[in-house]
């Protein structure tokens, strides 16, 4: 007997995964993808930060002034350069 054989199913290419996104009630505001061999690190971060800052201001003008940033404790979070970046954007409190 002749049975036909079932083809392995396509593999399908990885595409690289955002590192960060900022978004709010009315979509994405910033997506960040870590370049390769770069470290997640609390200057990268409170660079992100700026940017998503810069981001508001151009997409959600009206908005300024309510602009939130939740984060869990990671540790590029609670660094003090991302703490005082967090200050400087107005994001933080």
């Amino acid at each position: 007997m002749d049975e036909k054989r079932e083809r392995p199913p396509k593999k399908f290419k990885v595409q690289k995964s955002a590192s960060t996104i900022f978004w709010d009630n009315e979509g994405v505001l910033l997506i960040d993808y870590l370049p390769k061999g770069t470290t997640m690190n609390g200057q990268y971060y409170a660079n992100l930060l700026a940017q998503a800052r810069e981001a508001v201001v151009q997409k959600r003008r009206e908005v300024i002034a309510r602009s939130a940033v939740l984060q869990d404790n990671a540790s590029v979070h609670t660094a003090r350069v991302s703490r005082q970046a967090l200050k400087d954007t107005g994001f933080g409190n």
